[in-house]
């Protein structure tokens, strides 16, 4: 049981189950594999066979026969059409020369032609290569070997006719049988060339060896060519090498039907021919029309592929072999080892543990111990090694280390070889969408490890999270150039819009030679930084034409400044705009430094907002709305136009809503204090402070809203109120006058009579009798 139970047991066992599951699945892969495609390679090999053979014999045969009625119908050297009519009889010595232009044609393609005949309808006159010349040539005992083709063009309204192969004899005249007869089929064709069978004056026919045929089919298909056939489009066999079938109709074959009927010019298929299975394969000559067939045994076809079946077979046997003995090689060479360290554990012990099963237990108990106190370790160090690396790269950009210790703190930064340029990228993820406390984790580390992962011989990139919501990025590479800048550049601008949804930017320090150097690279790029705020389109600072912008002491003319405190009280809304436009285009097209222009915008921000306060204007929806902290969370100068422009537009239209009602409220203020403080000072400045306008604007809301004077209206209600006090007969007449705030009682007895028509005490008199 100890020894089932044993490492070098299990490893054995493992080994060699693996070994036979391998082996077992490579075995069938390759089985099915090698056997499909070796049976689809002589499937394909069948059909390029095929097309070969269908190609050549269009080529050397049936082409090359065409040509020949061509050769002889353009021939010039003998008059074709001798016999076309009854005036041939004054020309019989021009016979000879028609016979032997057809002669030579023979001869020059013996291994083709057999015979060429001239056949004249009209005249029943044939001319033969073979035969020589002969009178009623459609009668006699010969007549039957022409027959098919001269009826066959009689018939015919086309120029050409293809004839099915036939048996000749050498001489047709003869009555005695002949063992020697060719197989011949032929090619007629009308003369004129364009003419039909019918309307033709001669039929030139070309009878054609079916040897031409089978030999073709037996050089291309040497180890078919017996079950191979021509076929005609009735199943009627052309060409046969065994000359067995010639002109014997095959459509009893349920292939040759199923190859007769088919619409495609090739094809191949399996076909279960009596009770035997074969693979039938065809290929039409585009030429006749003609189909070459072919019909293998399956088994013959595929015999081929039974051995490499059985070569797999024997391969996978002796590999499952070889791979039990290495198997158990390799489990005693992997069982050496772990006997070592058993060894080894149990002599750093001081006594081995009791009820262990085999030697992966010890192991793994050790192990177990060893891997709590690594664990503990690497959770140190993991936690530790981000913020030592952190401080590292902030304490080089601020070049606080000598060369001794920067030399003593680079290895942190997991540069993995010494690299001749660096240069530093500075990143600004701006104030909105950012997240800091996930910055590195979402943003920073997935950039790095792309950056370093395409090519860690060739750069090495280090980002880092700034405490200003920016990242730098240190570029470590032996090439310095800018495509490498713009690479990284827009990795980090198309990384940062897809997780922040906002405009960034990313600015370039110069290239320097050393890390010791960095801070200087560093410092550019925060300075071009400094720009972004007001070139927002340059999402890629780079600029070092930039940079001299920093030493410059050039101030904007104070006109702009002025311009915008003049529109400002003017409370002209496009003026004002057009005024902030004319700033803006003058800081961005300027060369002043970065903070002289903010110092200009927080300028144009502090007058702005003087002026708010001055008219104790309160922005709608805050009332504590501080427009400096409003400016400095603008993260570039279109911001602040489109921040400033909204401010100003809503300011003047709240402005002149605030005049509208001011003007009603400040009138109803004033008429409520001058009932309330007849018999007190009521002039037009007393009143006007009382209601906090001047008194120039009191004077003209009465006229404008009341359509009387400031005057009039208090003589008005001052006169209505002693009316009232005479009427309660209460009073003298002095009093009325002092309670309604005349000095003197003769200026207000003037003032009732120009209004009323009659004196104070007259009118308390007539009020009397009417008592």
């Amino acid at each position: 049981m100890k020894k089932r139970n044993s490492v070098f047991a299990n490893l054995a066992i493992s080994h060699v189950s693996i070994v036979l599951v391998i082996v077992l699945l490579l075995c069938s892969a390759f089985y099915v594999f090698f056997t499909n495609n070796y049976k689809e390679e002589l499937h394909s090999k069948n059909r390029i066979m095929m097309q070969n053979t269908a190609q050549t014999i269009e080529s050397n045969v049936l082409k090359r026969v065409e040509q020949i009625y061509l050769d002889i119908s353009l021939d010039k050297s003998a008059d074709l059409r001798l016999f076309a009519d009854s005036s041939y009889t004054s020309h019989l010595s021009k016979v000879i020369d028609l016979q032997e232009l057809i002669k030579s044609k023979v001869t020059n393609n013996s291994d083709l032609v057999h015979a060429v005949h001239l056949y004249y309808p009209e005249e029943q006159i044939m001319l033969s290569s073979n035969h020589g010349l002969n009178y009623n040539a459609d009668q006699g005992s010969g007549s039957v070997y022409f027959a098919d083709w001269i009826n066959g063009m009689r018939a015919s309204k086309d120029s050409s006719l293809w004839t099915a192969t036939r048996l000749v004899p050498q001489d047709i005249y003869s009555s005695q049988p002949d063992s020697n007869a060719s197989a011949l089929f032929t090619y007629v064709h009308s003369y004129p060339v364009q003419s039909s069978g019918q309307n033709s004056d001669l039929l030139i026919a070309i009878d054609v060896k079916e040897s031409a045929v089978s030999s073709i089919i037996q050089r291309m298909m040497p180890s078919q060519y017996k079950d191979t056939y021509t076929l005609d489009s009735s199943g009627m066999t052309i060409s046969d090498v065994s000359k067995g079938s010639i002109g014997v109709y095959r459509d009893y074959d349920s292939g040759v039907r199923r190859a007769l009927m088919s619409e495609t010019p090739s094809g191949s298929f399996k076909e279960t021919i009596h009770h035997t299975d074969y693979v039938v394969s065809y290929q039409t000559l585009e030429t006749t029309g003609w189909k070459i067939y072919s019909a293998v045994p399956a088994s013959t076809f595929y015999a081929p592929s039974e051995f490499i079946q059985k070569l797999i077979v024997g391969i996978c046997l002796f590999a499952i072999l070889l791979g039990t003995i290495l198997s158990g090689i390799l489990a005693l060479a992997s069982y050496n080892p772990i006997k070592r360290i058993v060894n080894k554990i149990k002599e750093s012990t001081d006594h081995a543990p009791d009820q262990i099963q085999n030697e992966y237990s010890l192991i793994d108990t050790a192990f177990s111990k060893l891997s709590n106190k690594v664990s503990s370790l690497e959770e140190t160090l993991n936690a530790n090694s981000s913020v030592i690396k952190h401080n590292v790269v902030l304490n080089i950009l601020r070049n606080a280390y000598t060369p001794e210790e920067l030399t003593e703190e680079l290895p942190f930064l997991g540069i993995p070889q010494p690299y001749t340029h660096y240069c530093c990228l500075l990143l600004n993820l701006g104030e909105a969408g950012y997240n800091p406390d996930h910055a590195k984790e979402t943003f920073a580390y997935p950039i790095v490890n792309e950056l370093n992962a395409a090519s860690l011989h060739e750069r090495y990139v280090i980002a880092e999270e700034l405490p200003d919501n920016k990242v730098v990025v240190i570029v470590c590479t032996n090439s310095a150039g800018d495509s490498l800048l713009e690479q990284i550049s827009d990795l980090l601008l198309s990384s940062g819009r897809s997780q922040f949804y906002r405009d960034i930017h990313v600015s370039w320090g110069c290239w320097v030679q050393k890390m010791k150097d960095i801070h200087r690279s560093y410092s550019e790029a925060v300075t071009l930084m400094k720009y972004g705020y007001f070139l927002p389109e340059q999402t890629i600072l780079k600029d070092r034409l930039i940079l001299a912008r920093e030493n410059s002491v050039e101030e904007i003319p104070q006109s702009l400044l002025g311009r915008f405190r003049d529109k400002l009280q003017n409370r002209q809304s496009e003026d004002m705009i057009g005024a902030v436009d004319a700033l803006i285009r003058t800081l961005q097209e300027g060369t002043y430094p970065a903070h002289y222009c903010h110092f200009i915008l927080a300028n144009i921000v502090f007058m702005y907002s003087d002026h708010l306060k001055s008219i104790r204007y309160k922005p709608p929806g805050d009332e504590h709305a501080d427009l400096y902290q409003q400016y400095l969370q603008l993260n570039h100068i279109h911001e602040f136009r489109a921040w400033i422009t909204e401010s100003i537009v809503t300011f003047t239209a709240q402005m002149d809503k605030r005049s509208s009602e001011r003007a009603v409220s400040s009138i109803e203020l004033a008429r409520q204090y001058i009932d309330l403080h007849l018999s007190e000072d009521l002039s037009l400045d007393a009143v006007a402070s009382k209601v906090f306008i001047s008194p120039k604007y009191l004077s003209r809301l009465f006229k404008e809203e009341l359509g009387v004077t400031y005057t009039e209206y208090v003589t008005t209600q001052r006169l209505e109120k002693a009316k009232t006090l005479i009427e309660s007969n209460h009073l003298t007449i002095e009093q009325v006058a002092s309670t309604v705030g005349y000095g003197t009682s003769a200026y207000f007895i003037k003032k009732f009579k120009e209004t009323y028509g009659c004196t104070p005490r007259n009118y308390m008199r007539s009020i009397a009798e009417h008592m």
